[in-house]
């Protein structure tokens, strides 16, 4: 069987899966005709977005799943943040994790001086009237439950807005939310973007 490999922008308020008991949960399927095996690499919080791989390939996601590969996310803050809380988060944090502490592996992180330029969120962010916020960049190696909010929390600027959009050298670009690409392969150790198939459209 040819495995078949998948990035789409995952928009906010869907699972990052297929099947599961709670009915009034939105899911991916409802947004393209995958083929029957398809699965998530990894996972995106239903309140996060982003970039999103899916591949029929079981062994390619596990690959991914546990190599260390690079995941950035571009985080909207409650507040400015400052140096001092970008610095502690390179470091490594202290976050919950499964009732007990952990702490966070050093990781990339900077804040970003222009807001980047995403497509609006399906649910409104509080506007400026409840005070200033600011985006920071963070990339890890890790993937720990919701543990870029938990991070950004730790050190006093909670996560409003969850954004991935790099996944080792496969990036967002400019897919729009719900927007389905196939490519032809996820290559190992250096994920790069592949040719997409230019005959395949969204369907939604």
């Amino acid at each position: 069987m040819q495995q078949r490999y998948f990035v789409m922008y995952k928009p906010y308020g869907y699972l990052s899966q297929f099947v599961g008991e709670a009915k009034k949960k939105k899911r991916l399927g409802e947004l393209y005709n995958f083929p029957v095996g398809t699965m998530a690499v990894g996972r995106l919080d239903e309140d996060s977005e982003g970039l999103l791989l899916l591949t029929t390939d079981g062994k390619m996601s596990q690959y991914i799943s546990s190599s260390g590969t690079e995941k950035e996310y571009y985080a909207q803050v409650d507040g400015l943040i400052t140096e001092e809380a970008v610095a502690q988060l390179q470091q490594g944090v202290k976050i919950g994790l499964q009732g007990e502490g952990y702490t966070t592996k050093p990781c990339v992180a900077f804040r970003l001086v222009i807001a980047p330029d995403l497509p609006l969120r399906a649910r409104k962010i509080r506007d400026e009237r409840h005070g200033p916020t600011s985006w920071v960049s963070i990339t890890l190696t890790e993937g720990k439950n919701r543990q870029v909010r938990k991070m950004t929390a730790a050190v006093g600027f909670p996560t409003l807005r969850l954004v991935r959009v790099r996944v080792g050298n496969l990036a967002l670009h400019n897919l729009q939310p719900g927007e389905v690409k196939e490519v032809t392969d996820f290559i190992k150790g250096t994920p790069v973007y592949a040719e997409v198939n230019a005959g395949l459209e969204n369907e939604t």
